[in-house]
């Protein structure tokens, strides 16, 4: 069984991470230590994030992007002001066993739709943090079947199920230990934080 801590982003993603991060916080005229405070990270974890040598987590990039005034999406999407915009895939997380995270294409505006491709192999649990309030995800399993965990249960999800989930609480998916591998795909739509 896998989770966040034992496994982490792919390395394309991880050097592209860093020069984005590093690229925008020049840009805000902010030192690491600074954005490291903000984000709430160690100064040598953000250094090694931006030199590309550190393995992320999830919730980690999500950190430093809200700490960038941006969301996950819009740090690590390339720019466009294009009107029909084909994206690249990017493998954003995987794990040992073979599970992989791929975000396929985002919304323009800030807090808008993310599609993402996720394969789990058998026995593999990926842990999510809260997104922010308001946040939620549309799940379509199309192979295996997925244990959609949340703080009071475990639903099961065979092929061809779909689900909504407010993802602004803990939850998770897992891949059964005895079934073959899991894919779905997930629609997210981040709340937007409200600002005081």
């Amino acid at each position: 069984m896998s989770t966040p801590s034992e496994s982490g982003p792919a390395e394309p993603f991880i050097e592209r991470l860093g020069r984005e991060v590093r690229s925008r916080r020049q840009g805000a005229g902010l030192t690491v230590q600074t954005l490291a405070d903000k984000a709430g990270l160690s100064r040598r974890m953000l250094t090694q994030i931006e030199q590309g040598t550190a393995n992320p987590s999830l919730v980690t990039v999500d950190k430093i992007a809200r700490a960038l005034g941006v969301d996950f999406a819009t740090l690590i999407a390339p720019p466009t002001a294009e009107p029909c915009h084909v994206s690249t895939a990017v493998e954003v997380w995987s794990s040992p066993a073979g599970s992989r995270a791929v975000l396929h294409v985002t919304s323009a505006r800030r807090g808008g739709a993310e599609l993402w491709e996720w394969t789990l192999a058998p026995g593999d649990r990926y842990l999510a943090q809260p997104d922010p309030p308001g946040s939620e995800e549309l799940i379509l399993v199309s192979t295996g079947t997925l244990l959609l965990e949340t703080e009071d249960r475990s639903v099961p999800l065979d092929a061809g199920a779909s689900a909504r989930l407010a993802s602004d609480r803990p939850y998770a998916y897992k891949a059964p230990d005895d079934g073959g591998p899991v894919s779905f795909v997930r629609v997210v739509e981040l709340g937007v934080p409200r600002t005081p």
